[in-house]
């Protein structure tokens, strides 16, 4: 019987159900075979809370319900897009980690921006609900703006997750959200609700023609992506991969950077052991050379 067949007969999952140490093994070994998430024992309390989620969602009478389903009924091809879904953590917020913001705008754009390269090519290679390419955005549209260069961008956000992609492209936050955004840049980028009882804003038009959302596996082998890029962001993802799983994913995405672009890794990341054709220019921005 199948995950859609199942909701017609069970309760919900109660709260105490837990995974067997096989099924929490067989869901570990799929979720970093896929996704390249690693799942150590330590996050399988984590894990339960996640699909209990999607237990409910597809009417499973229980965590050991739901994993037959998956593992022995034929449930995993429909199902496991929604699974990844649940499982990925998508923290992310405006203006994060604001040094590589910082460098952008002090040398990076400049050195990005020239009279015979005046169109830029940016990518956010884990975009999650979209602050970071958003953020990226205003960053850029500032410096036209300031030094009246005559120029265009655009900018690539993927990511694994199709919910966290569809929130992006709406480009719709609560108003606490964008805080962190310097209120310059509030009043040129953002829009408030007429209601003022929904207190969210959203993205302005300007900004959101300027970036296309796809959904990107970066374990995949090879990515339907252009290798001229001027930038690319892949930040706080390597920190879920095994070392193995980093190398190759930090060679993909070198390969798509031209010479002189530019790859933004999370502060905690580093290339360290890992043979790539790049220079550091700055803490955590590497060089194509």
């Amino acid at each position: 019987m199948g995950l859609a067949a199942e909701a017609l007969r069970a309760p919900p999952a109660p709260a105490t159900d837990g995974l067997s140490d096989k099924d929490f093994r067989r869901l570990a070994q799929l979720i970093q075979g896929y996704s390249g998430i690693k799942m150590p024992p330590g996050k399988r309390t984590m894990l339960e809370g996640r699909l209990r989620r999607r237990v409910r969602a597809t009417g499973a009478a229980s965590l050991a319900d739901y994993c037959r389903a998956l593992f022995e009924e034929d449930g995993l091809a429909a199902e496991l897009v929604d699974l990844i879904d649940a499982v990925t953590t998508n923290k992310t917020e405006f203006f994060r980690e604001p040094t590589h913001f910082d460098f952008l705008r002090d040398r990076g754009l400049s050195m990005l921006m020239t009279p015979q390269r005046r169109t830029l090519k940016a990518w956010s290679a884990a975009c999650s609900i979209g602050a970071e390419p958003y953020t990226l955005a205003m960053v850029i549209e500032d410096h036209l703006r300031e030094t009246r260069a005559r120029g265009g961008y655009s900018i690539l956000c993927t990511d694994l997750c199709t919910e966290v992609l569809e929130e992006a492209v709406a480009g719709i936050y609560p108003a606490a959200m964008v805080e962190p955004v310097p209120m310059e840049l509030r009043r040129r980028y953002l829009m408030r609700a007429r209601d003022p009882q929904r207190n969210v804003v959203r993205i302005a038009p300007a900004l959101r023609s300027r970036l296309l959302f796809s959904r990107l596996n970066l374990m995949d082998e090879t990515y339907p992506v252009d290798d001229e890029m001027d930038m690319i962001f892949c930040r706080n993802i390597l920190i879920y991969f095994d070392k193995p799983t980093q190398s190759k994913v930090l060679r993909r995405l070198c390969s798509h950077l031209r010479p002189g672009g530019m790859l933004f890794l999370g502060h905690s990341e580093s290339v360290v052991g890992i043979d790539l054709p790049v220079r550091q220019v700055a803490s955590t921005i590497f060089q194509r050379v």
